[in-house]
């Protein structure tokens, strides 16, 4: 019994020495720098972008280790003021981001507020925009004149159109509009995975036909058809056919010569947000904006919500929820 103890001690004593002397396992890099930092800058004051960009800013949080910020329109007590089109908080985030997401409509920004969201823009990193920022800015002023550039010109070159029409409001939020489908030569594409066809709450925005087209190297993802319009009510399909692109990717190059990639879509109601395949479509493109494409698993990117997500419906006026403070989500 001395003699097999030993033996075993022995063979214990190898196991280690041969252990010890192994090379080391390299260390994984720190997970904090390699973290991207996103920030959210919303002000729109129909869709509730203050209540469905704090929440993909959840999800991304935990599924990314991301830092997120998030810019709101704010009062002048610090409460989140969507009607408040001359002011967004947290701007000055945007210098060291890594990724800017826009949900805007129609802001008259002082040009010093503007100018730290189009010199993100110039810089070569990559964007993402929702719905309305194809409109994200609306200066009608002889004073502003230097920055009217911002209504149609700087949505059309960035992501891909302008502000053009719509197939019409029908009982906002009590109905789906637009019938969503997947392009079939980009069923491959890692943004649509684990994204399936689904009936979206937005009204279909026209962006491609008639006069108009996507610009520069636009890539349609998604589209979209109106399941009630006006334009087909007047007669107007030729114009503005029923059948549009509702997400795609494209790049801008800005003044740092730096092409940048940009993903989009005009889908962003706020019930949209409650379908899966919403979720996963939006944090899906954040992920390739990021150039993260590799990290999107099969079935998409995990779209549970981190957070409660019960936001108000769309509209106008004071339809958002009152009083309520950054610092309180």
């Amino acid at each position: 019994m001395t003699g097999m103890k030993c033996s075993y001690q022995i063979g214990i004593l190898f196991i280690c020495c041969f252990f010890s002397c192994a090379p080391a396992q390299k260390e994984s890099p720190d997970a904090a720098e390699d973290a991207p930092k996103i920030v959210f800058v919303t002000g729109d004051e129909e869709y509730r972008s203050e209540e469905s960009m704090p929440m993909l800013a959840a999800i991304l949080e935990r599924e990314l280790g991301a830092e997120t910020v998030v810019g709101y329109s704010l009062d002048s007590s610090g409460v989140i003021d969507p009607n408040n089109v001359y002011h967004i908080s947290k701007l000055d985030e945007l210098a060291d981001a890594d990724l800017l997401v826009l949900f805007t409509r129609f802001r008259q920004l002082p040009a010093e507020m503007a100018a730290k969201i189009t010199d993100y823009a110039e810089s070569g990193r990559p964007l993402v925009g929702f719905r309305t920022s194809t409109h994200a800015f609306r200066y009608t002023e002889e004073e502003d004149s230097a920055l009217m550039h911002l209504n149609d010109e700087w949505p059309t070159r960035v992501f891909g159109q302008q502000w053009i029409t719509h197939h019409g409001h029908f009982e906002d939020g009590h109905g789906r509009l637009t019938e969503v489908t997947l392009v079939d030569d980009q069923a491959d594409n890692p943004i649509l995975n684990g994204v399936e066809p689904f009936e979206a709450y937005s009204w279909l925005y026209h962006v491609d036909g008639g006069d108009w087209q996507l610009a520069g190297d636009s890539e349609p993802l998604l589209m979209g058809h109106s399941l009630r319009s006006n334009h087909e009510e007047a007669g107007r399909l030729d114009e503005f056919p029923l059948d549009n692109p509702v997400a795609w990717t494209k790049t801008y190059t800005g003044a740092s010569g730096q092409p940048a990639r940009v993903f989009f879509t005009t889908l962003g109601h706020p019930f949209d947000f409650k379908e899966e395949s919403m979720r996963k479509l939006a944090l899906n493109g954040i992920y390739w904006a990021l150039g993260r494409e590799g990290d999107i698993p099969a079935g998409g990117v995990k779209a549970d919500f981190a957070t409660p997500y019960a936001p108000n419906n769309s509209g106008f006026g004071e339809l958002y929820k009152p009083g309520v403070r950054p610092a309180s989500r």
